[in-house]
């Protein structure tokens, strides 16, 4: 998530305090990312810095409100145009965890997908309730909507996470049947080696 990109598109529509933008930030994406106060000076001022925002005098309460640059306008320009970058996908902990779990010492790593499964599918429960309450009272504004999109993109993370564990417990069980059915590798001892060398000796 880009809370730098995020608060240049709030600010091309017209100047805002830093409350006034964590606000926004949040009803546009219906709290999923909250932000506070601190996170939001802290990148006004990286971008002031870069030169994207300036500080833009006062309000009537006195406020210190941030105005987008042309340099802000721009770069807000090519955030939209350019596809996010999944090449280098962000650490997961879940995959991160099914990894480290394969064959580690007392881990039922069946258990541990369960148990994963059951809370994603309640989260995706969840979703689903809150979208219909969002569809019951029929989104009229760019906030509402903006909300039901973000609100979207995690019933369908949900449900993909869901299929790739199902499909993680297949392949275990896959593996552990296939290993059931393989021989076991013949163990030598020093004495049947030796009487197998005797025996070969015998017979020429």
């Amino acid at each position: 998530m880009s809370i730098r990109h995020g608060l240049l598109a709030l600010l091309e529509r017209g100047p805002r305090y830093g409350s006034q933008l964590r606000t926004e930030f949040e009803s546009r994406t219906g709290s999923t990312w909250p932000l506070n106060v601190g996170q939001v000076y802290t990148t006004l001022g990286r971008l002031e810095r870069d030169g994207l925002v300036v500080q833009d005098d006062e309000d009537d309460q006195g406020h210190a409100l941030y105005a987008i640059t042309d340099d802000g306008r721009a770069e807000l320009r090519n955030w939209f145009e350019t596809p996010v970058d999944r090449s280098s996908p962000p650490r997961d902990e879940l995959a991160i965890k099914l990894a480290m779990a394969v064959g580690a010492p007392g881990v039922d790593i069946r258990a541990v997908i369960q148990s994963q499964r059951r809370h994603t599918l309640k989260a995706m429960q969840d979703y689903t309730r809150l979208k219909a309450q969002s569809l019951a009272s029929a989104p009229s504004n760019r906030d509402e909507v903006a909300w039901l999109l973000v609100l979207e993109q995690m019933i369908f993370q949900a449900e993909a996470e869901a299929r790739w564990l199902d499909h993680c417990e297949t392949r275990l069980v896959r593996l552990a049947e296939a290993a059931a059915t393989e021989p076991e590798p013949e163990v030598s001892t020093p004495g049947r080696a030796t009487s197998r060398t005797a025996r070969a000796r015998s017979r020429r």
